[in-house]
């Protein structure tokens, strides 16, 4: 696992479909379960395509200072974008507020290319806009 100059760590795609039940073998999660995937893309992005279960809050409403859902607040979250850019500023602001964050590495472009799920807002096969 790479680290940025925050200390935010940052993960594959791979990684990030094993710790969150999406790749055919899936590592088992500790007592805390799995860790959540929180997109922070623009909505018109999210619904274009996103992982199937994932938890959208775009990085603007972010740094709006909305807060986090409450069914993920005290959860582990993996930070996802479109290439890793954003994701990664997310973590790095999430991490800065004590929440245990880490980012994906080339973000939906590489989970899409990896032939991981990704559906649209009506459930359907997604694109990565």
């Amino acid at each position: 696992m790479e680290s940025s100059p925050s200390g935010t760590g940052r993960i594959t795609v791979q990684e990030a479909a094993e710790r969150t039940g999406h790749a055919v073998r899936a590592t088992p999660c500790d007592d805390a379960g799995p860790p959540v995937l929180l997109d922070v893309r623009e909505p018109d992005e999210w619904d274009a395509g996103h992982v199937p279960g994932a938890v959208h809050l775009s990085l603007t409403t972010l740094y709006e200072g909305t807060p986090l859902p409450c069914e993920i607040q005290g959860r582990r979250l993996i930070v996802i974008c479109r290439s890793g850019n954003r994701s990664r500023q997310a973590a790095d602001l999430l991490g800065a507020h004590g929440v245990e964050a880490v980012d994906v590495i080339g973000g939906m472009r590489d989970w899409a290319e990896a032939g991981l799920a990704v559906v649209d807002a009506r459930g359907l096969r997604g694109t990565v806009a």
